[in-house]
């Protein structure tokens, strides 16, 4: 187990900074040997991630990013007591939006009754992802490199995503400015003052003289005219914003 953690260096350099939870179920664990299990607890530990023994319907549950991604780990694949493993899939495909099923196939024959038998139970290329391996340790490094990546791509997505709304907030602030110091006499400081204390350009051309002093320094002059201009065409139709 040592050996096979100096091998996943690379790996390691890659989610160290990735703090998660793995949630490994008991009935699970307790068919494995103690050396796996103690593989696991130590990889898992060297990575920032909390590992907690939990009375769930997957085999593991990873929560990295703040997503969720549920796993079958097949260890041992019984050539002629297939059945369980397809049916236990096909009923907790239904409950993950996220899963994947992770089997150690080390021999020929094995792998063979796996193609056999996925096509003779009707699956789905892709629902769910099936991840053939051919053994234990290189089982638990894909369902690590899995749970990382789709945690990572949920963080790239929000990241993108408050981007956009950031830059839609600007173009709007732009286009506010633009409107509001068209108006004679108000200058970006005037602009600002009436953004918080009153709100949108439809906030302001509602506003009265008196709101507009009393939650403003604008002069009375200046407040005036922002009543006006935003209320009478004869001025909000003659000012052109460039």
């Amino acid at each position: 187990a040592l050996l096979y953690l100096f091998r996943m260096r690379p790996l390691l350099r890659t989610i160290v900074a990735t703090a998660g939870v793995c949630l490994m179920r008991n009935a699970w664990k307790g068919d494995q040997h103690p050396s796996f299990i103690n593989f696991i607890s130590t990889f898992l530990s060297a990575n920032f991630f909390r590992l907690n023994f939990v009375p769930i319907a997957p085999d593991f549950i990873f929560n990295c990013g703040g997503l969720s991604v549920a796993f079958i780990f097949v260890t041992n694949w019984d050539c002629n007591n297939v059945a369980p493993i397809f049916n236990r899939v096909k009923k907790l495909k239904m409950q993950f939006a996220r899963f994947y099923v992770i089997i150690t196939l080390p021999a020929k024959e094995q792998i063979d009754s796996f193609i056999q038998s996925y096509f003779k139970f009707g699956m789905v290329i892709g629902k769910p992802t099936f991840v053939p391996v051919q053994d234990l340790e290189m089982g638990f490094e894909k369902m690590v490199k899995i749970a990382h990546s789709s945690g990572v791509y949920k963080q790239e997505k929000i990241g993108e995503k408050l981007k956009a709304e950031r830059k839609q907030l600007v173009q709007g602030m732009n286009f506010y400015l633009k409107v509001v110091t068209s108006i004679p006499g108000i200058d970006n400081h005037d602009a600002n003052a009436l953004s918080q204390a009153i709100g949108s350009v439809q906030a302001i051309a509602k506003a009265s003289k008196e709101q507009i002093l009393e939650n403003t320094d604008l002069s009375t002059d200046k407040a005036e005219m922002v009543s006006r201009f935003l209320r009478d065409p004869k001025y909000y139709l003659r000012p052109k914003i460039n």
